[in-house]
């Protein structure tokens, strides 16, 4: 890709960020370890919003801020998958000391980002009504899902470029510094969600505030940090802007990954749809659930991020047999968190729901729809895993397809049709592991039998 020279002495912010040297194992944990803190301060924050809200507003104010991941991923989703194709090329020119190359992606991403972000702004404040009518949200929790949206999405270029500045740092390595930034916003927001809506009793609209405010300030200290930076990824005011081949290249790799997130979104807001149809007490319900499972989720987004990384940066500087090892380890990792915490939650579902409400009708659905997918998170970690390095390969395609057709078209059609013949919910929750199971065949079956996996080298000169 990159034609400049390549550095003679690396730095010292290289030599520590560097994934292409050292003990694999270490390299990936102590990489992996920092993403997983911040997502657990992140995660906490978020749910921090609807233990306060729940407890204070009352059920209403929780179904209304509980029910706002599908709509929120599906208007955020796409820009950050985008930049996901930033992330594996900055990685790659990284690994392979194209820091010229690396630079024009860097600045260029942040430019996206920005742009991104304003235009964010503008469909959420905007499209915010109309999406959650057709989302058929009840018009008794209507009025509070407005407003919580709306105050969101007016910081929604916080949210879009500290996504951007976090994906910078951790495809040169840097996952340290995200989690410090992470940790102090986190407890910004806890401290505003206290004061307004715990002692002000301001509304769900104060916890979206307090949302806003907090990742304001985390993206304000990654943008510092980079700009402040002696490493040769420095971000530099003056050269931000838009370069034609990096973005040709930004949006050749992240374009696949950007509508797979938006795609995917849009089928999980039918499933919401769904739900809600069942009134407010599953909305709540699930929507707690979902807070509860989102720490779940994050020993597998963590080693998804970091296989990415690691999987670039190796590529970038040709090191075959350590990626397919690194893969290997990862995995094992991943998927072996992700069950064990499934079974905790399976076995503790009733204590953890029941700390955001203590509505038993509301505790009941969130326990149900536990007892039907927590066993079956390792499923969930495998085919994030193996959509992570084959994105960290460049060949984000592959799980753009094979996630559109099991997880949006296969899922909807699953509860469309089943709902009809047994309205019940657990049909919908019931989609979730079949279709994740049904994708881990597809992936694995590629993974293992596919010519990709086995000679990275003839891949990485046909692209």
């Amino acid at each position: 890709m990159g034609t400049d020279s390549r550095s003679q002495t690396p730095s010292l912010g290289r030599q520590k960020n560097d994934l292409t040297e050292g003990t694999i194992w270490k390299k990936i944990l102590f990489f992996a370890l920092p993403i997983f803190l911040g997502q657990v301060f992140q995660q906490l924050y978020n749910t921090f919003d609807s233990l306060i809200v729940g407890k204070f507003l009352g059920d209403e104010a929780l179904a209304a801020v509980s029910s706002s991941g599908s709509l929120i991923f599906m208007m955020i989703g796409f820009f950050n998958g985008v930049a996901m194709g930033a992330g594996v090329m900055i990685a790659k020119e990284y690994g392979a000391k194209n820091d010229k190359t690396m630079r024009l992606f860097i600045h260029t991403d942040v430019a996206f980002g920005l742009s991104a972000g304003i235009l964010l702004t503008i469909l959420g404040v905007s499209f915010t009504p109309t999406i959650l009518r057709w989302m058929q949200t009840p018009e008794d929790v209507l009025p509070q899902s407005v407003e919580y949206f709306r105050f969101y999405f007016c910081g929604a270029v916080f949210t879009v470029m500290y996504n951007i500045f976090v994906g910078i740092l951790q495809a040169v390595g840097d996952s340290r510094h995200p989690l410090y930034y992470l940790i102090l916003s986190s407890i910004v927001n806890v401290v505003l969600d206290l004061v307004l809506v715990g002692g002000f009793h301001f509304g769900v609209g104060a916890a979206a505030l307090a949302t806003t405010i907090s990742q304001g300030i985390s993206a304000l200290l990654c943008m510092i940090q980079l700009l402040r930076s002696k490493a040769e990824y420095r971000l530099r005011i003056k050269e931000i802007g838009f370069h034609k081949e990096s973005l040709k290249n930004i949006v050749r790799f992240g374009l696949p990954s950007g509508v797979q997130n938006s795609v995917i979104a849009m089928a999980n807001l039918v499933v919401q749809t769904n739900i809600n149809s069942f009134g407010q007490s599953a909305m709540a319900g699930c929507g707690s659930y979902a807070k509860v499972e989102g720490f779940a989720f994050l020993p597998i987004t963590c080693f998804a991020q970091a296989l990415s990384t690691f999987v670039g940066q190796n590529l970038g500087a040709k090191k075959y047999d350590r990626v397919k090892k690194g893969v290997r380890f990862g995995i094992l990792c991943s998927i072996s968190m992700a069950e064990l915490i499934g079974i905790v939650f399976w076995l503790a579902a009733p204590v953890l729901i029941g700390l955001f409400s203590n509505s038993q009708d509301v505790i009941a659905y969130g326990v149900r729809q536990a007892r039907v997918e927590a066993l079956f998170y390792c499923m969930l970690a495998l085919a994030h895993c193996i959509a992570g390095i084959m994105r960290g390969a460049g060949k984000a395609t592959v799980p753009m397809f094979t996630m559109l057709g099991f997880w949006c078209l296969l899922r909807v059609t699953y509860i469309t049709v089943m709902l009809r013949f047994y309205p019940y919910i657990e049909v919908v929750f019931s989609a979730y592991p079949l279709t994740w199971g049904t994708s881990c065949i597809v992936f694995l079956l590629y993974f293992f039998k596919a010519d990709w996996m086995h000679n990275f080298d003839r891949i990485e000169k046909k692209q």
